[in-house]
């Protein structure tokens, strides 16, 4: 038989953790990581996001992280179904800014089976953001799975001429 706390500590890492609200707090930390990530320095997966808001129509930004496989690039949401997320969909487009270089792509919100692969290089490369994932960066892809219902992965590509 096992001890219950052992029971409760394995069952507690698999439970999802709690949903993504910008606080007080949240916004003063993303203030020098705008900053930061508008003039280039800081992680090279780091950018800032720039879409319409989907009720005001405000340009809303926030720092991203943005992963890169051979030449795809894909717009990952480490915190869920974060203001951005929605409002991205909605656009179906976004600005990416890094370093003075801005760029507009579109959106291509990726499916189950195609996100999974991305959370798991998530996960390696940003691993700050582990404890917002069920599976582990030591997982194989298919763990992921579960984790892209609450973490949303976008192809981005280029806009149509």
């Amino acid at each position: 038989m096992i001890p219950a706390v052992a029971t409760l500590t394995h069952q507690k890492e698999h439970i999802m953790t709690k949903p993504y609200q910008v606080g007080f707090g949240q916004r003063l930390i993303n203030i020098p990581f705008k900053w930061l990530t508008g003039r280039g320095l800081g992680a090279e997966y780091r950018y800032v996001l720039s879409v319409p808001g989907r009720v005001t129509g405000k340009q809303m930004s926030t720092p991203v992280d943005v992963m890169t496989s051979g030449a795809r690039r894909y717009l990952v949401s480490g915190y869920g179904e974060a203001d951005w997320v929605r409002n991205a969909r909605v656009s179906g487009q976004v600005e990416l800014t890094r370093g003075g270089r801005r760029e507009r792509l579109a959106v291509h919100e990726l499916e189950e089976a195609a996100a999974a692969p991305v959370l798991h290089q998530y996960v390696e490369q940003v691993s700050i953001m582990r404890g917002q994932f069920i599976a582990r960066h030591t997982d194989p892809d298919d763990a992921f799975l579960p984790d892209t219902a609450r973490h949303p992965v976008f192809e981005l590509t280029e806009l149509p001429a």
